[in-house]
């Protein structure tokens, strides 16, 4: 009767798992296997590719060129993901242990970007950022330039654009951290002589690693890939990879190298992952 059960059990939950498992398989890993295929083939001079084994795409990657817009696009990343941190963590202790009634409120205005498309709201940023823009009025009219300036398709516009819209990736893990902290051990911390910063570096920063290690994943992640914000904001003057891959598919038709380019920007990601959740502990994952 056991066995029935199990083999029962055993095939509710095959049942279960096949469409998930369909669907991956068809949208995930299916594209991502001809992606890999496509970087070992040869491109056709106008489009198409040629499938076999030619690595020399991969070494393409390491000419001068598209190496600095590798080290430029982690750079970013790197950037984006730790002043996400740095403005997400205090706006996510406030909303925990501050927020009282109002923290649902509060949540929601974290929430309300994802409201509209990222398309509607890197554009935004183009019209503030503008030589005609609202930044731009504003300085002239407190005085502190005389002409407009060059706001926008730089570095710094495409960190704006990307902070704004990466933020709530970060505070919302960050509060779903702090929200189960036990205030208790801060209290007790404060009993044993230990003050505010003390308290907070011993006590409440450990224990919101979950937190941290889940919000800069879900950040970094997207702005390594990030295409829509640095084509709007940056220009020709801030490439990403993102980018560099729209172009070699769309204009360049260059399959082999743009596939290439994709399967080295996720090996990196993973390689960037992998030794970012080992350095800091696989543990501290646990309760994200």
């Amino acid at each position: 009767m056991r066995e029935e059960k199990r083999g029962g059990w055993s095939l509710g939950l095959a049942g279960l798992l096949a469409p998930a498992a369909l669907w991956l398989g068809l949208f995930f890993l299916a594209p991502l296997l001809l992606i890999l295929a496509y970087s070992f083939g040869t491109s056709g001079v106008y489009g198409g590719i040629t499938l076999g084994f030619n690595p020399a795409n991969y070494l393409k990657v390491f000419d001068p060129l598209y190496l600095e817009i590798v080290v430029r696009t982690l750079v970013i990343a790197v950037a984006n993901t730790l002043l996400c941190l740095l403005i997400g963590y205090p706006l996510a202790y406030f909303i925990a242990f501050r927020g009282g009634r109002w923290k649902s409120t509060l949540i929601l205005l974290v929430m309300i970007p994802f409201w509209t498309s990222l398309l509607l709201r890197a554009y935004a940023w183009v019209v503030i950022l503008s030589g005609n823009g609202l930044a731009n009025r504003l300085l002239q009219f407190l005085g502190l330039t005389d002409e407009p300036l060059n706001l926008i398709f730089t570095t710094k516009a495409v960190m704006m654009g990307m902070v704004y819209s990466y933020l709530p990736f970060m505070i919302l893990p960050l509060y779903a951290a702090l929200e189960k902290f036990d205030v208790r051990l801060k209290e007790a911390a404060h009993d044993l002589g230990a003050g505010r910063w003390s308290t907070f570096w011993r006590v409440t920063f450990p224990l919101s690693m979950p937190g941290v290690i889940a919000g800069s994943i879900l950040v970094f992640i997207p702005s390594a890939g990030e295409f829509v914000i640095p084509n709007l904001l940056g220009g020709a003057r801030t490439v990403m990879m993102g980018n560099l891959i729209q172009q070699q598919f769309l204009n360049a038709r260059d399959w082999a190298f743009g596939s290439a380019l994709a399967v080295m920007l996720a090996a990196l990601l993973l390689a960037a992952i992998l030794f970012y959740v080992r350095r800091v502990g696989a543990e501290k994952l646990e309760g994200v």
